[in-house]
């Protein structure tokens, strides 16, 4: 019998839209559903200030209290993982490695996309 390295069997598990360095595009394609509105970047902001606020920053500039390594700044337009909303989506529904856990099984995908338009709401302008 042989024994999978558990590297392997983590990579088989991913989805198409799990988050990559650079970028995804399968997430990239991916359409936020809720519109972009001041009620839902309200909404989001409540999400953020709760779940995220601790190691991102009050304001996304990655100066949070809680965090354990650098914490990205959500302001400066740099996306590690890619910076559409359906790439910003993933990386919140699924986590980035150890650095940052999914909260698909703390958050509906309604908060979740209310989230992405709050960091929209605070990111740099291109």
């Amino acid at each position: 019998m042989r024994i999978w390295p558990s590297i392997v069997i983590v990579a088989l598990l991913q989805s198409a839209t799990a988050p990559k360095k650079g970028g995804n595009p399968e997430a990239a394609k991916v359409k936020n559903p809720v519109a972009m509105s001041p009620e839902s970047t309200a909404a989001g902001k409540r999400v953020y200030t709760r779940m995220c606020g601790r190691c991102h920053g009050p304001e996304g500039k990655g100066d949070g209290t809680a965090a354990t390594a650098p914490v990205p700044d959500l302001t400066d337009g740099t996306w590690d993982y890619g910076g559409s909303d359906g790439e910003i989506f993933s990386v919140i529904h699924d986590g980035v490695s150890t650095d940052m856990d999914g909260y698909a099984a703390r958050l509906s995908d309604t908060d979740i996309w209310n989230v992405v338009n709050f960091v929209r709401s605070v990111a740099a302008k291109p």
